[in-house]
């Protein structure tokens, strides 16, 4: 019963998404609600101008739908349920907010980055104080050893820190055709198969309503991309997958399976003090993927590669939590 729901969740979110691009796609055309691409980046990359962002929306629609209707099959939606789709959807309010000031206001940065930051702290205290209602642990565990921190009141500060920085960390992963749809896909199949094998049947659902949204939507994405997910499907995914793994009590093994996030966002900060210490840059441009662009790669390999890396430390977390 359960792995037919589970096929029929990865599905249903697909087809949704499928079916709401051709409709979404040429409304976000009419609306002129087209992406700005920045003048530093990479050459290429401007005749992108145009394309219609914000397709997020469709991401979030897909994964709301098919996680209350599917988890409604199994059981009666419990708290986590919708402490999932209250951060997902939260976050995505926030990215669709920074869409909004960029394509129709035409102001290229968005939201300030204290404006953001604010936004993401606030859900993510909301999160907390809802989440310590119920009996959950404070405990941290470092895998393939024995220790473990008991962070007491500080797991609420774990808590901001982990869900703003992997919210940004996929943000800033999302700046090529498909790299955060296959990446986000393979990231959130390894935290359902996880769930699964915890008996987290509600997590495992939501994870594979999410891998079957962002299926549908790579269908649009993938090279050359006819629709792109905008901060409204980047910042909602990235706070998601983090609630994920903090509900799991898999924190940790999150910067494993997340690590293609993880190298992103390491390369912006390497890059920014590399710079501001000794005026050096160490790659061409950040984040990573830029640089092998402008090393001659091409869009498409470049995003190839970081998915196979992405499903290499999806299967190292499975393996270290399952089998070690």
């Amino acid at each position: 019963m359960l792995e037919q729901v589970i096929f029929f969740t990865i599905l249903m979110g697909f087809l949704i998404t499928v079916l709401l691009s051709p409709v979404f796609i040429p409304f976000l055309r009419r609306l002129k609600f087209g992406q700005s691409i920045r003048e530093e980046g990479p050459k290429s990359h401007q005749k992108k101008t145009g394309t219609p962002t914000m397709g997020g929306v469709m991401i979030l629609i897909s994964i709301t739908i098919t996680t209350l209707v599917m988890t409604g099959k199994f059981s009666q939606p419990s708290v986590e349920t919708y402490l999932l789709l209250f951060v997902t959807l939260g976050f995505g309010l926030l990215g669709f907010m920074d869409d909004f000031i960029k394509v129709v206001m035409k102001r290229n940065l968005g939201l300030t980055s204290k404006q953001k930051m604010l936004g993401q702290i606030i859900i993510s205290v909301i999160f907390y104080f809802i989440f310590k209602q119920s009996e959950f642990s404070t405990v941290i565990s470092i895998p393939l050893t024995d220790i473990s921190f008991d962070l007491g009141w500080g797991y609420a500060l774990f808590i901001i820190f982990w869900m703003v920085g992997f919210s940004n960390a996929v943000n800033l992963t999302d700046g090529l055709d498909g790299l955060v749809s296959g990446t986000a896909a393979i990231a959130f199949g390894a935290f359902a198969v996880l769930a699964w094998s915890q008996s987290q049947y509600e997590l495992s659902i939501f994870s594979v309503a999410v891998v079957g949204a962002v299926l549908g939507f790579l269908v649009f994405n993938a090279h050359p991309a006819k629709v792109f997910m905008g901060d409204t499907g980047s910042l909602a995914l990235g706070g998601a997958i983090a609630t994920v793994a903090i509900l799991a009590k898999l924190e940790i093994i999150l910067i494993v399976i997340g690590g293609i996030f993880v190298i992103e966002t390491l390369s912006v900060i390497l890059q920014v003090i590399s710079f501001k210490t000794t005026g050096k840059r160490i790659f061409r441009m950040s984040p990573l993927h830029h640089h092998y662009e402008l090393i001659g790669w091409s869009e498409w390999r470049v995003v190839v590669t970081f998915w196979t890396v992405g499903l290499l430390f999806a299967i190292l977390g499975i393996y270290i939590e399952v089998w070690i």
